[in-house]
């Protein structure tokens, strides 16, 4: 069987990870795998998988490029030529632009059309031409993969999709460690507590609300330390995230100083073994791959009960907290202080939390995924 991904790039992200190790599974079931992205190598941050082979979108010429919208024909008319190219027998779109793209570019061929979603889709709407675009050509797949059930509910209400099969993300344990290498013992002495938070994306993961919370816990704790891993410097989308949450601090240099922001790390699991709490406040998720692997870790974790992801593998109290979604500081600041002066409770909830590396193993959600796969052949 052939089988092809699209995605818009293999930038750091959870959609791109999952979107690998998919194409790892086909390779090593012996099927022949493809990965399409739209933008160049110089924005990957993961390796393609041993055997996967990697096409880049061709370049339109300027004159079209300049066409914006009214170039948009001309793209799928070149995306559906690498399709025909490679004899696809299934293609797999990731993420709604590039799922919407692959859906009109290979109408009327051959092939199985599945597509993946990974955030709820009403907390991040595209554009309207997409959304009319999304709900025109959603239904006409033949499968799509949901992380979760109210993801599924809302693609069956708003999108009249049917052809459903949940598989959430799985987690490896032990993780790999990969480059950058970036330790926390070069970060912050070994004897500081630290909570710890992870996402690419500040705005999505709240790491704004963390501010405020860090700020009243800093001065109860003057050795104290916050790191956000992920986030890299300078500008992203417009804006300097790190920038942004060190201006939050602006009347305490301390506090500022206690913020750390490494960047982007290929050695999390020292700094999940480092965290003393971990934290997702997030404004929406997906299916939240730091969180999961936080808890594979061992790590008393926190999390924003947002609409999807967080209490798919957190049950409140029992291998971890989970607090509303618009909860106050102070509760906030409530629960990580819990944590921070119980280290039984903390071990308490970490060990329970860690059973999530046999819930989600690889090798079973693996089987689950070919399973979904291997009917869809054509011919």
């Amino acid at each position: 069987m052939r089988v092809v991904f699209t995605i818009d790039s293999l930038k750091l992200g959870g959609a791109e990870r999952v979107l690998l190790r998919w194409a790892g599974w086909c390779r090593e079931e012996g099927w022949q795998v493809l990965v399409i992205t739209r933008q160049g190598p110089q924005r990957d941050a993961y390796p393609v998988p041993e055997g996967v082979e990697r096409w880049v979108e061709p370049r339109l010429s300027p004159p079209l490029e300049r066409l914006g919208w009214f170039a948009f024909p001309f793209r799928l008319l070149a995306l559906r030529q690498l399709l025909r190219r490679y004899r696809s027998d299934v293609v797999v779109g990731v993420t709604t632009l590039p799922a919407v793209k692959l859906l009109l570019a290979s109408a009327g061929l051959p092939l199985s059309t599945v597509v993946s979603e990974r955030n709820y889709p009403p907390a991040k709407p595209p554009s309207l031409p997409w959304r009319w675009l999304r709900r025109f050509t959603y239904p006409r797949a033949d499968l799509h993969l949901v992380q979760t059930v109210p993801a599924g509910v809302w693609l069956r209400d708003h999108c009249a999709v049917t052809r459903q099969r949940l598989l959430p993300n799985p987690v490896s344990w032990p993780l790999p460690d990969r480059e950058p290498v970036v330790l926390p013992e070069d970060w912050l002495a070994a004897d500081h507590p630290l909570i710890l938070a992870a996402g690419t994306k500040a705005h999505q993961k709240g790491f704004d609300r963390l501010m405020p919370v860090f700020a009243e816990l800093g001065r109860r704790s003057p050795n104290l330390h916050l790191a956000l891993l992920g986030l890299a410097p300078g500008r992203y989308h417009g804006r300097d995230q790190q920038a942004e949450l060190r201006s939050a601090l602006v009347d305490s240099p301390d506090l500022q100083q206690r913020l750390l922001l490494p960047g982007v790390s290929g050695s999390m699991a020292r700094w999940y073994a480092r965290a003393t709490v971990f934290v997702l406040p997030s404004r929406y998720e997906g299916f939240p791959n730091v969180l999961l692997e936080a808890m594979a870790a061992g790590c008393a974790c926190i999390a924003s009960d947002c609409l999807t992801g967080p209490s798919d593998l957190i049950r409140h109290g029992e291998n971890g907290l989970l607090l509303p979604p618009q909860a106050t500081t102070e509760a906030w600041v409530d629960a990580i202080e819990t944590l921070l002066i119980d280290p039984d409770y903390r071990r308490q909830l970490g060990a329970r939390a860690a059973t999530v590396r046999e819930r989600y193993a690889p090798e079973r959600l693996r089987r689950d995924f070919l399973e979904a796969l291997r009917p869809l052949r054509h011919g």
